[in-house]
């Protein structure tokens, strides 16, 4: 099992992509500044997350979200709960 999350910077309303194992370790790691690339955006919340199959497929989930690079692709899919394989 493998999950895709988005965090969401409580600071200035940045958004985070990631995938794990675990995410409630993964959340307190980040929240614990473990991330470099959060330490500046912290406190972070989760604001959306989705189970997959396994980590190979929310992975490659995550990689296909980064690669648009769309704040209004990741404010859609928080919003409506869902992600959507075309955007």
């Amino acid at each position: 099992m493998g999950y895709l999350y988005i965090l969401k910077s409580k600071k200035n309303g940045r958004y985070y992509i990631g995938s794990t194992i675990n995410l409630d370790r993964r959340l307190v790691e980040h929240n614990a500044g473990k991330t470099a690339s959060l330490r500046n955006l912290l406190p972070v919340e989760l604001v959306f997350s989705k189970i997959y199959d396994d980590l190979g497929e929310a992975r490659k989930m995550e990689l296909h979200l980064k690669s648009l690079k769309s704040k209004n692709i990741i404010e859609r899919i928080v919003r409506d709960k869902e992600v959507k394989t075309s955007f």
